[in-house]
């Protein structure tokens, strides 16, 4: 089998950049959407998917508007849900909890908040229903990392050194498994800040 072509495409800029901005449904910049509808101009796929969150939807609306493709919403794809640091900057959460956090999300999420393997799970479950044929999917940075957790094996920490700013686009050719419990595989084909 030749795979297929997985493009995950980064929302734009939102208002409140810079915050911690997970289940928020912040709104997407009129600059933001236009930059992810000029980063897909040349991308062939057969599926567009985004996140239910504003800051995708709405440029995922974009991207249906300038292609004519359909696009289906999947909640499955937002961010994580940072609890009670939602819409607080980086720099006013305590340093010590957001180093934990960064160090091992999953036994140190944020207060009321989704640990990272509750993030893998669900994008695991929305990675598996996806159909073997070119998609675009616009979504989170946390989502695409997690997406990366499942399909290529990286840790959170390997997840985490990729520089994923607002708008990139992730390539990944990915070659689904045809064997009961083994791993679909992938490879990342392209990153496109």
């Amino acid at each position: 089998m030749n795979g297929f072509a997985l493009h995950l495409l980064r929302h734009g800029e939102p208002e409140g950049a810079g915050r911690l901005i997970g289940r928020t449904d912040a709104r997407p910049t009129a600059a933001g959407i236009a930059a992810c509808v000029d980063r897909t101009r040349n991308i062939a796929s057969e599926a567009l998917i985004s996140s239910d969150l504003s800051r995708a939807r709405l440029a995922g609306d974009a991207i249906s508007l300038a292609t004519g493709m359909p696009l289906s919403i999947d909640p499955r794809w937002r961010e994580l849900d940072f609890g009670a640091w939602e819409g607080m900057a980086p720099g006013d959460v305590t340093g010590a909890a957001l180093s934990r956090f960064w160090d091992d999300p999953d036994d140190h999420p944020p207060p009321e908040g989704e640990c990272w393997s509750a993030l893998v799970d669900r994008v695991t479950l929305a990675l598996n229903d996806l159909t073997a044929r070119p998609t675009l999917i616009v979504t989170h940075a946390g989502a695409m990392r997690a997406a990366l957790a499942v399909l290529c094996g990286f840790d959170t920490r390997q997840t985490w050194a990729i520089d994923l700013p607002y708008s990139c686009l992730l390539s990944l050719r990915v070659w689904p498994s045809e064997e009961a419990g083994r791993r679909t595989a992938a490879q990342i084909t392209g990153l496109y800040p």
